[in-house]
């Protein structure tokens, strides 16, 4: 396949979590193009299990989407931070709750047709209550869901969330034993 050439990039915008650049670029066939690209250092987002057999959801109010959403626990990176710190940073932080383990069961990116933002997906479990401060802009309220039931809402359009909805998707051969019991 033919690649595309940088010619030369432009950054537009810093913001918190993210800035914008301009790239142009030469086409295959020769053309001049620009794309305008959201460079993000990367975020996790958490599947926490408990005991139970219920997924720990966040819902939030999400200003771009004017609604209050049911997501998974996620975050961004601080940096170059490990991945693994990042998710057992997110999860107290976001649930109040540690996980005696993570396990990295996929990653994605978020939207690569814009942005750089790579996601790495955990499942967590053996759950205990040990939280950190939320950050000072967010408000969550945490809700726990019977895996079955989280699959179903999801298959209902009921989380229209789409980090949300790949991480249900790459944990789905580690929910047999919880879709079983319930």
């Amino acid at each position: 396949m033919a690649s595309f050439e940088l010619i030369k990039s432009e950054p537009l915008f810093q913001g918190r979590a993210f800035k914008i650049r301009r790239d142009w670029l030469k086409t295959p066939d020769g053309r001049e193009t620009k794309f305008d690209i959201v460079e993000h250092g990367g975020s996790v987002i958490l599947l926490p299990i408990d005991e139970q057999g219920n997924l720990l959801f966040v819902r939030q109010y999400r200003h771009a989407a004017g609604t209050d959403l049911l997501e998974l626990p996620a975050g961004t990176r601080d940096g170059n931070e490990p991945y693994e710190d990042c998710a057992r940073r997110e999860i107290r932080e976001e649930t109040g709750m540690a996980a005696g383990r993570l396990e990295r069961i996929g990653d994605f990116y978020l939207a690569p047709g814009y942005s750089t933002e790579f996601m790495a997906v955990f499942l967590a479990t053996e759950l205990s209550h040990n939280p950190l401060e939320a950050d000072e802009d967010e408000f969550l309220q945490i809700e726990k869901i019977p895996v079955k039931k989280a699959i179903e809402m999801a298959q209902r359009g009921e989380v229209p969330d789409a980090k949300s909805l790949a991480a249900l998707f790459l944990a789905r051969p580690h929910f047999n034993k919880y879709l079983e019991s319930n």
